[in-house]
């Protein structure tokens, strides 16, 4: 038997490869400025819930999402208010890159009334339908044929919206995913599927999980364009989509993006988890180096050495504003108990 391996990550798995400061359009330069701080605020929000999650002030499982900033916030940066957006168990950066409150964030995983899921949801169950997130959850891969029925509506409506499925390199092992991809192409529905490898499902190594590493080849199995990039560089992701979803749109057909990434966090909580079986800690400490924001800060710095300081005095207030939410998120009160009837029940 021949295995087809053209599709391939190559040396997007190796760490000590592409991690040069990101090369920025001078004329570009502010908007991926923007960019950088919609990055460090994704950051600093998992910062500040890793903190907390140690102290046990948050008791929820939180999937925290460190490293992997670059992929939600350029996708956001091409879509619109009437998207359809679907995450998974990791998606703190997909709900805060499109918009969603970082207070209600808080709030919610605290279980307050005042989160976004009014403290009914948690980590995993977040929403902010108002700006175009409709939802998270902790299945994997289930929210990927919701996407699919998302962008199946917006083709009926022909309302020019798309809808994106993020999912990680382990929901790619579900039929539930074979199921959507067969789904899409064949209705020919106007959906991103976005891969967010990260090499990692749990604690396993996608080396122990699947003969080839690019799970692109399950898209051109299914005859979906899909495109392999690095997933921590901001530039070259935003180049990408700024091509990929205006076709999604015009062509009403699904694309498939993988993009290759490493979460600096462990699968859950707050700790990196160096020794899982496969012993991380080596692999970590070269992947830090291919860190998306420390990467676009360098790269804006080869431009202008005034946005170090910019960006190092912006960190203070933004810091001091988070820390701010937190403090009145954590006062706020818990949900009574007859907010079920309008939140968990419906009539």
């Amino acid at each position: 038997m021949t295995i087809n391996n053209r599709i391939s990550l190559h040396g997007l798995t190796n760490p000590e490869l592409f991690n040069d400061p990101i090369q920025i359009p001078k004329q570009d330069s502010e908007q991926y400025y923007n960019m950088l701080q919609l990055m460090q605020k994704i950051r600093s929000v998992e910062d500040i819930i890793s903190l907390n999650v140690e102290k046990g002030n948050i008791i929820c499982p939180c999937h925290l999402s460190n490293g992997q900033e670059a992929i939600p916030v350029s996708i956001s940066n091409n879509l619109n208010n009437f998207d359809y957006i679907f995450g998974n168990h990791r998606s703190h950066g997909h709900y805060l890159a499109c918009g969603g409150s970082a207070y209600e964030l808080f709030a919610e995983v605290l279980g307050k009334a005042t989160g976004c899921s009014k403290g009914m949801g948690g980590s995993m169950h977040i929403a902010s339908p108002q700006n175009g997130f409709i939802g998270s959850v902790p299945i994997v891969a289930g929210t990927i044929p919701i996407a699919v029925g998302a962008a199946l509506a917006a083709k009926y409506k022909d309302n020019r919206s798309i809808a994106v499925a993020y999912f990680g390199d382990g929901a790619t092992e579900e039929g539930v995913f074979h199921e959507a991809l067969n789904l899409a192409a064949n209705l020919a529905l106007p959906i991103l599927f976005v891969c967010e490898n990260n090499l990692f499902s749990s604690h396993l190594h996608i080396s122990e999980r699947q003969p080839l590493n690019a799970t692109a080849r399950f898209a051109e199995a299914n005859g979906i364009e899909s495109y392999i990039e690095d997933g921590n560089d901001i530039v070259c992701l935003n180049n990408l989509l700024k091509k990929v979803i205006p076709s999604i749109r015009e062509k009403k057909k699904p694309i498939y993006i993988e993009a290759v990434t490493y979460r600096q966090k462990g699968h859950v909580g707050h700790d990196e988890n160096i020794d899982v079986g496969l012993n991380r800690s080596v692999d970590l400490k070269m992947w830090e180096k291919r860190d998306p924001i420390e990467r676009t800060l360098k790269g804006l710095m080869e431009i202008n050495m005034q946005y170090q300081k910019r960006f190092e005095d912006w960190i203070i207030v933004l810091e001091n504003n988070l820390n701010q939410k937190w403090q009145k998120a954590l006062i706020d009160p818990y949900p009574k108990p007859s907010q079920t009837k309008n939140t968990v029940y419906y009539n």
